[in-house]
């Protein structure tokens, strides 16, 4: 009799372990989902905050005038740069592509001597030359980093990215994502005044 009985406690346990898994895997992809869609995705970390921007020199980019190229030497001339990793490729990178032109039209960013730069990121010139020549280039200076090097030592997770660098050449701030009207008024915008 006692072995029927553990038989049976056997038997009514056996749906729960069927469920255990189920349970498991729901769990997981609840905290995936919270991690990757409830987070702000420009606040991840910069290890590269207050520290100098790191040593680099490219090219420009072929074919494209006023793309002579861009080096760290650039970004330590005594104001603030603005420094956009984008590529042509990049969906993200044409959304955010007015908000840049007008961003570099801007009277007010022109007076506090501020400026706006652009890193092709691992994209062929004539791609990029196409792209700018489509849209038009908001950019003072071009550096074509085909490879990507110089972006993997600025840290960049992907495209877009952008960075405020002091005149010094530290890097301030960085914004990871598209750049919208908003995240440019209410974000970008005051940390290039913190950084004057």
């Amino acid at each position: 009799m006692s072995s029927a009985n553990e038989a049976g406690a056997r038997a009514k346990r056996r749906p729960l372990l069927v469920f255990l898994p189920l349970v498991l895997f729901a769990a997981l992809a609840a905290l995936f989902f919270v991690r990757l869609f409830a987070g702000d995705a420009s606040r991840l970390p910069s290890a590269l905050i207050g520290r100098q921007v790191p040593a680099f020199t490219l090219p420009g980019v072929e074919g494209l005038a006023g793309a002579d190229g861009l080096s760290d030497a650039d970004l330590r001339q005594g104001h603030v740069t603005i420094l956009n990793v984008f590529a042509s490729w990049c969906v993200p990178c044409r959304e955010e592509h007015p908000v840049l032109s007008a961003l570099a039209a801007d009277p007010a960013l022109k007076a506090s001597g501020a400026r706006l730069v652009g890193l092709a990121y691992k994209d062929a010139p004539a791609n990029v030359k196409s792209f700018l020549g489509r849209l038009g280039s908001p950019y003072a200076m071009i550096g074509a980093d085909e490879k990507g090097r110089a972006a993997i030592d600025l840290g960049v997770y992907g495209v877009p990215e952008t960075f405020v660098i002091r005149g010094d050449g530290t890097i301030a701030y960085r914004f990871v994502g598209p750049l919208t009207e908003e995240a440019l008024r209410q974000t970008l915008l005051p940390q290039v005044e913190k950084a004057r």
